[in-house]
């Protein structure tokens, strides 16, 4: 039987974690810069290395996200694409791959416009297996995550650079699937993380959560992929793959997709 939503994504950490690799996560922006083109590029990417698909759903208003995601953003939605679009393009993907995770990241204001428990048997008919929802707090989750947990879906939480001790029991309680490391104070793609201080983070976070940990916003190069992937149990790459989509299409993403993955893939081997 094939396992699905936060099972999905455990078992997939499970056996990265038993050959020693981080896993790669790419991020890309549902229907950027149409559901053609996007769809291509959403197909192409676990055969470019990825391991966990990250995707976008366009929403007006991304205030986490640096100027890559924004425009990509706007492009999504000027295409004409919405939140249903994004996910009928995710359950396209899932009848010819059923092994690799993937996640729908965006805002709340779409979800709540289609209701949580919409939304969650949206996601969990289309293959999607689970949500970061940026916007969202703990305190303010619990309709979403008892819709997510009646579908086996991971409602994943996102943990900063300013997440003291006294918050981040809140932040990872009830979280499945893994914790996103927001490595950099600030949007997606706006500065470069330094691998000290998201090691000591990453440990930390790991040892409040009992959960894998994926860093992500800043990570632009194999290099710096590589020097986050030696502690990390997951390195995310966004900003980069949608520039690269939006200066010279579909291989260019695909390309640095590939060398991303591999470096992530052989660091540890590496190092």
């Amino acid at each position: 039987m094939t396992v699905t939503g936060a099972a999905r994504l455990e078992a997939r950490f499970a056996a990265l974690a038993a050959q020693d690799r981080a896993a790669f996560v790419a991020y890309v922006m549902g229907g950027d810069p149409g559901l053609g083109k996007s769809a291509q590029l959403l197909d192409g990417l676990p055969g470019a290395g990825t391991d966990i698909i990250e995707l976008g759903m366009p929403f007006s208003d991304p205030m986490a996200d640096g100027g890559a995601i924004q425009a990509a953003a706007l492009r999504s939605l000027n295409a004409g694409v919405r939140t249903n679009d994004v996910l009928k393009m995710a359950a396209k993907f899932r009848r010819t791959d059923t092994q690799t995770p993937m996640i729908v990241m965006g805002y709340y204001n779409p979800v709540h416009h289609m209701g949580c428990e919409a939304f969650a048997k949206a996601c969990h008919a289309s293959g999607i297996d689970g949500a970061i929802i940026v916007d969202l707090p703990p305190e303010e989750d619990a309709p979403l995550r008892d819709a997510f947990e009646e579908y086996g879906l991971a409602l994943i939480r996102l943990a900063t650079p300013t997440t003291d001790d006294q918050r981040l029991p809140t932040v990872v309680a009830n979280t499945r699937g893994f914790v996103y490391y927001v490595s950099v104070a600030g949007v997606t793609g706006a500065a470069v993380p330094d691998a000290d201080p998201v090691q000591k983070a990453v440990a930390r976070i790991r040892a409040a959560s009992g959960l894998p940990v994926a860093v992500g916003f800043g990570v632009r190069t194999p290099q710096k992929a590589a020097q986050i992937a030696l502690s990390a149990d997951a390195v995310v790459v966004g900003s980069a793959i949608v520039d690269a989509m939006a200066r010279n299409g579909i291989k260019e993403a695909l390309d640095l997709t590939r060398s991303l993955s591999d470096a992530v893939h052989t660091a540890r081997q590496q190092a």
